[in-house]
């Protein structure tokens, strides 16, 4: 059994995945990376609104940064966030009888 402290850590990851512009942000890193411009346009949401859900998902080591001149570009940190991304979806559609 995993340690107390593990666990609500745990819980506290999963947290990261409780707001809809955050996993719209995270589904559309699944491909490829993207500045905060592509994902705003994207998304049809403001700017400072997709960069302040990119801080807390890079704070949470979720997302990675690479800086290109002045361009951020944002993308998944490793694949585990992509298999939970995956994995996630295939539940809720297999709980509402639809296949992949």
């Amino acid at each position: 059994m995993e340690s107390k402290q593990l666990l609500t850590e745990l819980g506290d990851f999963f947290k990261i995945f409780a707001d809809p512009t955050r996993i719209r942000i995270l589904e559309l890193l699944t491909d490829q990376e993207k500045c905060v411009s592509e994902i705003s346009e994207l998304l049809e949401v403001s700017q400072s609104a997709v960069s302040h859900q990119l801080k807390l998902l890079r704070l949470a080591n979720v997302v990675s940064t690479e800086k290109i001149g002045q361009t951020v570009t944002y993308r998944l940190a490793d694949d585990h966030i992509r298999i939970i991304i995956k994995y996630g979806l295939e539940h809720i559609k297999e709980a509402k009888g639809e296949k992949n």
